[in-house]
């Protein structure tokens, strides 16, 4: 199944959304004026893209649709295709794997699935013929470590773990080292999810980076926020804050499949100005995929 069987499938809920998805706007046009585009303002806002914007994206269509003098329901929604499609095209969406060892730091707080996404794009780097080390630098969660084994097991990565309660740079320092001799094209590190406003967490990735930096000095590193779609706006605002203070460099956006509002994907590209590089889509290891904006927003809408 590709990404837009997928897709489709993830987005069900969104488009149902008892009755008041974007495509049965369309599917009841009556013509462009100021309760069109009301009515669509809201029912983006009830799909999750977000107050600001859904305004944004409304107002734009309100100046295409005029300076084109689209009449026809399907001449506006190619217009509202290309403007959402416009929002979702935000920095590099593609992971930097330009050095060897390359590394991935996995951030989020807890239950947003990030172990698994771990899991899933070992999974896929393994399946490209890169060799991928696991970093089990998740120390405070019981049977973290225990969990991302599993999945090296099952993507064939190597693992690199220490003890419960151990210090999360001296198992990436380990990570490292043992990549090195391994000659690992991929390093992913599992980081602690405590919640964003912990103090002691942001010391900790802090002090992962240095490590990180000082012995992979110049290494392709993407720093990867995992959010869950289904916390909707509350993800946003922890992904503020992670932004202010990790470094993110791209969004994995979980779960899309369990939300009627699968409009999160653009509220977070076009608030945070970061792309979506990946959105889950199920349970299965091959429900990971890499984010297509057209495909998503022709399904969306």
């Amino acid at each position: 199944m590709g990404f837009l069987e997928k897709i489709r499938k993830g987005l069900s809920k969104t488009k149902q959304n008892k009755g008041r998805g974007l495509s049965g706007l369309f599917a009841a046009f009556r013509g462009v004026d100021d309760e069109f585009f009301d009515e669509l303002e809201e029912r983006l806002i009830l799909a999750d893209v977000g107050v600001e914007t859904s305004m944004k994206a409304v107002e734009r269509l309100r100046a295409v649709t005029k300076e084109r003098k689209l009449r026809e329901a399907e001449e506006v929604r190619g217009a509202l295709r290309e403007i959402l499609v416009e929002m979702l095209q935000v920095g590099d969406p593609f992971l930097n794997l330009e050095t060897r060892p390359a590394v991935l730091l996995v951030i989020g707080v807890n239950g947003v699935g990030k172990t698994t996404t771990i899991g899933k794009l070992a999974n896929q780097l393994q399946s490209e013929g890169k060799r991928v080390l696991l970093c089990a630098a998740d120390t405070f969660r019981a049977a973290a470590a225990d969990q991302l084994e599993i999945w090296a097991n099952r993507s064939g990565a190597d693992i690199v773990r220490q003890h419960e309660g151990a210090d999360p740079a001296s198992v990436v320092y380990d990570g490292i080292s043992s990549a090195r001799s391994k000659g690992s094209d991929v390093i992913i590190v599992d980081t602690a999810g405590r919640l964003h406003n912990k103090a002691n967490l942001m010391n900790e990735l802090g002090k992962i980076s240095r490590i990180i930096d000082r012995e992979l000095p110049g290494c392709a590193k993407d720093v990867l926020l995992v959010l869950d779609a289904t916390t909707g706006q509350n993800g946003l605002i922890q992904a503020r804050e992670f932004k202010k203070i990790a470094g993110v460099t791209g969004i994995v956006l979980t779960k899309l499949d369990g939300t009627a509002k699968g409009g999160i994907v653009i509220a977070v590209a076009d608030d945070l100005h970061l792309p979506v590089k990946y959105v889950g889509v199920g349970e299965g290891i091959d429900d990971l995929l890499p984010f297509e904006p057209d495909a998503y927003v022709s399904e969306l809408i």
